[in-house]
This record gives structure tokens, sequence and C-alpha cells, in this order.
């Protein structure tokens, strides 16, 4: 479910890759002098200094393990809240990375971290690889999230392959609340797997309504399904440059005549339907109801699906214009509010 932008300053809160570094660092400090620092402090990719309040701490004769409560600010990620926790053995040279409790395995190809390895990303890789060279030698680093498992059935990691839990994420080490960029940059990992396991038809969809739709319509597998959500933009132009073979854009009337007036952004708050251009469309003896009508659906109730057709029309010719030569062959699908067919441009 999409959260509205509320207008107060929002709170930026820690990537999970941020507690895992720090997790790491309070660990290999207690192994070299047998102590955690607590709070302990790291340095962020763009050289913020920052510190993390310890909230597990334990200590063997060859191990040391240490946690920190994920603070995601007031951005409405799932694994705030969630303990980032961090084994640590020391080695006498090379880094091995290990998927504790919680932590996902990739299964599939087109993700920034090869098949078969723990699901954390290049940056968290190098942050806390930075951290080990602070202290010589080398380490094995097992990181776990208690309950990430069952957390991660609700993000996109079942659908790009990384099983059994979460991944460790983070490229500043910083969440920005309600971030475009960090849903765009999912659309963009989605269309990677997709082409290198060599899906030959994708979609994105507005919504769970017209995704279930699209998805039944075209017999296509859940990974298949591109979360899009507002960003229609954001999909097109990454699949401009990295093509797969076919297309299916998905949504509700309200939605797709945002997408055929031209907007890629197809949010409330950074489009608006025009009821001037649906009346352009729309039968001329209605075309006073429809710019004294308060909605984009009530235009449909008043105009009926061949309004919604037209507009399915309208949205492939933009779809087709941003994708520009790409060769994608392209189809538009308009749902109701139930989820029923009402309009299919191809």
């Amino acid at each position: 479910m999409r959260v509205e932008k509320p207008q107060q300053t929002l709170r930026r809160g820690w990537t999970t890759g941020a507690c895992a570094t720090a997790a790491t660092k309070a660990a290999l400090t207690a192994l070299a002098t047998g102590r955690f620092p607590d709070p302990v402090n790291i340095t962020l990719p763009k050289g913020q200094e920052v510190s993390f309040a310890l909230v597990l701490e334990a200590l063997g004769s060859d191990w040391a393990r240490a946690g920190i409560v994920k603070d995601a600010g007031d951005d409405p990620d799932v694994t705030h809240g969630t303990t980032v926790i961090a084994k640590v053995r020391r080695l006498s040279g090379g880094i091995i990375f290990k998927a504790g409790e919680g932590v996902g395995t990739v299964t599939k190809p087109g993700l920034p971290v090869a098949v078969g390895e723990p699901a954390i990303n290049p940056v968290p890789r190098q942050m806390m690889t930075a951290v080990v060279a602070e202290f010589g030698g080398g380490a094995e680093i097992e990181i776990s999230i208690p309950g990430g498992e069952a957390l991660a059935e609700k993000t996109w990691n079942p659908r790009l392959g990384i099983i059994g839990g979460l991944s460790i994420l983070g490229t500043t080490g910083i969440v920005n609340p309600f971030s475009c960029a960090a849903w765009i940059a999912s659309i963009h990992r989605g269309v990677d797997v997709a082409r290198a396991t060599g899906l030959q038809h994708v979609a994105g969809c507005t919504g769970s309504t017209s995704e279930d739709a699209v998805r039944a319509h075209h017999g296509l597998p859940l990974e298949a399904m591109l979360d899009m959500g507002d960003f229609a933009g954001g999909l097109l132009k990454y699949l401009r440059v990295n093509p797969v073979p076919r297309l299916t854009i998905g949504g509700g009337f309200g939605k797709m005549v945002k997408l055929a007036q031209g907007a890629m952004d197809l949010h409330s708050g950074r489009s608006q339907v025009d009821l001037n251009w649906l009346a352009a469309r729309g039968p001329g003896a209605l075309r006073e109801a429809i710019l004294s009508a308060n909605s984009a659906q009530h235009v449909l109730e008043i105009c009926g699906n061949g309004l919604a057709q037209a507009v399915a029309v309208e949205a492939l010719r933009q779809v087709q214009s941003v994708l520009g030569n790409a060769g994608i062959q392209t189809d538009i699908i308009i749902v109701d509010r139930v989820g029923k067919i009402i309009a299919h441009a191809a």
C-alpha cells in the first residue's frame, strides 16, 4: 500500500547495511579488546560519522556477536524495529560473508550478488570489508535478522529469487523517507532479474488489483510482475535501454488516464486527471457532464467502457513513444475497481 507523504519534516533512518557494519565493528572491537563499544561509531560511504547503540552483546573464545535495532526513521520500511546481528570470527586473511537466520540467499542471476551468495549487497560488503581492514587480517561475518524470513514475504525478495530472508541493503547507509529512488531501483532490479532468467514477458501494474487481473489474463509467473506503482517513467525508461520482448502495463482507469495524458509519475500529488482531455475523447453530448464530474471514476460511470478503450489506446501510444525503438511488443490493460478488465489495447 502506498503511503501519502505528510507535510512535516520526516526523520531519516539507517539502512540494514549500516546497521550490519556497526554490529560488525562492535564485534571486532570486542574480539580485539574484550569490551564492546557502546555506542559504536562508523563512517558511512559519503563520509558521515554516525553512532549506534547496541542491544545485544556476546563474546566467546574465538567469536563475538553484536546486535543493533534498525531505525528506519519515518520511512514505511518492513525492517524498521528489527535487530540486525553480526557474528564475527577472525581469520588470518580474506573475508567470508554468511547468511544467518532471516537473511536470504541469492538463487537467480541478474542481481548485483552472485547466485549462491548471501543477499548482502555490494556497498554493505564494502563497508564491512573496510571495518575489517581497520583491525588487520580477515574475518568470517555472519549477518542475521531474527524474523527476517517472514518479513521477506512482504518484500520483492521472493520474486527476485532471494530465498530464506531479507537482503542487507544500502548505498549511502541512510534511509530517506518515502524515497522514490529506492522504489525505482527495485523496479530496475526486477527488470534485471527478468532479463537474466530469460523471461519473455513482464508486466508493470499500478496496484495489486490490476496486477492480479493482468497476471491471470496473460498467465504470467509472479517473478514477471514488476511493482511499477506510480513510477511508469522509471520502468519504461529503464526498459528502453534494457529491453525485454514483451511488456504489459495495467492499472485502474484514473491512473491510466494520467498515463494517456503523458504523465510518467502517476502519483496523485504529482499528476492530475485533466477533465478537458477526457471531454475531448468522450461523447460530445456528454461534454458538460464530463467537465462537471468530480473524478475520473465519475467520468467512467457517465461514459461507460468505450471511453476506457479510447484511454487505453492513447496510453499505449504514450508508452510506445517512451520505449522508442526498443522493439518491445506492448499492450495496455485497464481494470475496474474489482479487477474486471474493461479495456485492452495492443
